[in-house]
């Protein structure tokens, strides 16, 4: 199409909607903003997002997915106690949540009815912050262009944290009151209390470092995912591997933080070149078995007594 020429568009993200095409000759509007769904190209004209998410987008937003599902369970494993026979059907629950959330986001996004989304492409973490780059030509007047340049990554997050809310607050209570026997009154609400705190929490990290998390996310799983772990197994003093085949609980947390290491490892690789990258996924269960295998010699009162005896 062919390009009027006019005053230059000042501003990263600020451009000219297309108000009407004759042919090969488009009519463009005033510099400023562009609608929702759109970003500017490199001639600084409004045009509509019509990409797909790429592997690293998906994985992205399957990391912020899986932050509220994480949480839950977490809570959920925290408050119950030792003697509730509840926790299996909230982690249960808690994941059909997530799970139901996370579908009717992606139905409602453009376009509607559909598992696929229409999405613009990342180019650069300024693409997340597009209201710190508002051009002052006269120093005095602001022409605001903030728009999601990155449409729909960062908004769709918010979507989704509302639908697992509000699900939650239908669903849970109802199952707690009916299930949490072991626990006393003022217990049993304790895991949805605390959601009520993590999602605001969640929607500000993202609202603010939504674009540092999605530049950082795999190697934010593959740090926690190591600690979390040693935590857990020097907390739980998992010794040996006989402890882990005969309490089924420890084998499960082993085997979901080496789900959330090989996300990482996947997250960073891309898996762009299989036979390069596939390897990698052999290392997922390397510091559990460094840790089973050298717990015994870094026994706190093991090294006291040596030391002990030394002197």
């Amino acid at each position: 199409a062919a390009v009027d020429i006019q005053p230059a568009c000042l501003g990263l993200y600020c451009g000219r909607t297309v108000l009407s095409v004759n042919g090969s000759v488009e009519t463009y509007g005033d510099c400023g903003v562009c609608p929702r769904g759109q970003r500017t190209d490199d001639n600084k004209i409004c045009r509509e997002c019509m990409g797909s998410p790429d592997r690293y987008d998906w994985l992205y937003l399957g990391f912020m997915a899986m932050l509220p599902l994480v949480l839950h369970w977490f809570f959920i494993e925290w408050y119950s106690g030792k003697k509730s026979s509840s926790a299996v059907l909230q982690h249960l629950t808690a994941l059909l949540e997530c799970s139901v959330a996370a579908v009717v986001t992606l139905l409602l996004s453009d376009p509607v009815g559909s598992l696929h989304i229409r999405s613009c492409r990342v180019k650069k973490l300024s693409d997340w912050y597009t209201m710190l780059y508002n051009p002052s030509p006269d120093y005095i007047t602001t022409v605001h262009c903030t728009h999601e340049a990155v449409y729909p990554l960062y908004t769709i997050v918010f979507i989704y944290y509302a639908f697992c809310l509000v699900l939650m607050m239908l669903l849970r209570p109802l199952l707690v009151k009916k299930i949490a026997c072991g626990l006393g009154r003022s217990d049993r609400f304790k895991s949805i209390y605390a959601a009520l705190y993590f999602f605001p929490i969640l929607t500000v990290l993202q609202a603010v470092g939504g674009g540092l998390l999605y530049y950082a996310f795999p190697y934010i799983i593959l740090v926690l995912s190591l600690v979390t772990l040693a935590v857990y197994m020097s907390a739980s003093e998992v010794e040996f591997f006989k402890d882990l085949l005969v309490r089924k609980k420890r084998l499960v947390v082993l085997f979901s933080h080496w789900l959330l290491h090989a996300y990482g490892i996947i997250s960073i690789s891309k898996l762009d070149k299989l036979e390069q990258d596939l390897p990698l996924l052999a290392l997922v269960p390397a510091p559990a078995l460094f840790y089973l295998m050298t717990a015994k010699y870094t026994e706190p009162s093991r090294i006291l007594s040596e030391g002990g005896n030394g002197h």
